[in-house]
């Protein structure tokens, strides 16, 4: 039933876009996307980030329905080093602003609190609601927002101030807030709730933050480009696909369907933006198949979201898997601040540190056998001591990235 509505939807997108965007008039041809079924669709061609960044012009709608409202611009924040820009309408941001709306009412929060954002694209500043969607329909508490860039220890010492009953942040941000709370025995009193974007969450993340302030984390997993994409449910840790605005698979490497319990590659594709349509867009994440939930909500699920394909280790064996290696590891070991693997050949791994100081002797040799069990192989590991580690993008750090060619 699910996918007949899908469908429906893709037939309206697919006719429009044939006759109005330059690149699916080519690559849809004289199809009669009227006739389309499961199988038709499964058999489109994959849209890939490199064409949406080369054909931006050709992917643009010559005539987007007006009653869509304005059409307007935007851009990824480009983790990858390489931005896409794309467009949609006030209908397309309709139903991210509707998605938000039910984000929150999943998980039942109390609109009258006080809500805090630490975040990229936003500036310090107190308000009296906490603004739109939320404050469009609803009447809210206060809320108070904070530019990302700020030192972390700032961020913490603004925490304590403003003592929110939510607050809204990047994951990286957040485990490293948590891991500052923890250091410093620092506790958020009134806060309820963490909540996550942009950013796949580590291992260890939840943990760390029930220790640092005894809450729960609620994630929401989505893209610039189309909005949000699958939901925390709030009564497990996994996510629902929210279908009703877009199409998601999960593709195995022969370009399958993925069954619950396996990972594959996550391809998109839109179904309420005419102003720049994406077709079976394959947006470089990796997420694993989740079985039915008993929540009753009846969305499809997916288990676990591991990143990008750059965060993936790789064996000298021909084997890959996304590595953990929680903070918990390397802190027991030292005082480290920050830690960042890189992998730039098959059997060595360059680990990059900030400390104040060296690793000792016993301390490097400790955090080497470390690494080489939890990675599941004898690496090389290359120890170096960094005065700080960016980030690839404004807000994203990744604590594990594949340089192999």
């Amino acid at each position: 039933m699910l996918q007949e509505h899908q469908l429906r939807q893709l037939r309206l997108v697919l006719r429009h876009a044939q006759a109005t965007v330059p690149y699916y008039s080519r690559t849809l041809g004289d199809m009669d996307v009227e006739r389309l079924d499961w199988a038709g669709f499964l058999a489109l061609p994959i849209l890939q980030r490199s064409t949406v960044q080369a054909q931006f012009n050709a992917l643009a709608s010559r005539q987007p329905p007006t009653s869509h409202g304005r059409v307007s611009p935007g851009q990824s924040s480009g983790s990858t080093g390489k931005p896409i820009q794309f467009l949609f309408t006030m209908l397309s941001q309709l139903f991210w602003k509707a998605l938000t709306l039910r984000e929150h009412l999943w998980h039942n929060r109390d609109f009258t609190g006080k809500f805090s954002a630490i975040r990229v694209k936003i500036e310090d500043g107190h308000f009296s609601n906490w603004g739109p969607p939320v404050a469009e329909v609803f009447q809210t508490g206060p809320s108070a927002t904070l530019n990302v860039r700020t030192d972390i220890a700032k961020q913490l010492e603004w925490l304590q101030r403003e003592d929110p009953d939510y607050l809204i942040t990047h994951a990286s941000n957040l485990g490293a807030l948590a891991e500052l709370s923890i250091e410093r025995g620092v506790r958020l009193p009134s806060l309820r709730q963490a909540r996550t974007i942009s950013e796949t969450l580590r291992p260890d993340l939840r943990d760390r933050v029930r220790e640092a302030w005894n809450v729960e984390i609620a994630d929401v997993y989505s893209c610039e480009e189309v909005g949000a994409i699958a939901l925390q449910c709030p009564q497990h840790e996994h996510y629902h696909v929210q279908s009703e605005n877009l199409i998601v698979e999960v593709l195995n490497p022969d370009g399958k369907e993925c069954k619950p319990g396996e990972t594959g590659e996550v391809v998109l594709t839109t179904l309420h933006n005419f102003a720049m349509p994406l077709i079976r867009y394959r947006i470089g994440d990796y997420a694993e198949v989740g079985e039915a939930c008993a929540c009753g909500r009846g969305l499809p699920v997916l288990k676990r979201i591991h990143g990008r394909q750059r965060n993936m280790l790789k064996l000298p064996n021909g084997s890959q898997h996304w590595p953990s290696f929680p903070a918990s590891l390397w802190r027991a070991i030292a005082p480290v601040e920050q830690f960042q693997l890189v992998q730039r050949c098959l059997d060595e791994i360059e680990a990059n540190y900030v400390m104040s100081r060296d690793l000792d002797e016993h301390e490097a040799a400790q955090i080497v056998a470390a690494l080489q069990d939890r990675l599941g192989f004898p690496f090389r590991i290359r120890l170096q001591r960094l005065p700080s580690i960016g980030r690839s993008a404004p807000h994203k750090f990744e604590d594990f990235i594949s340089a192999l060619p």
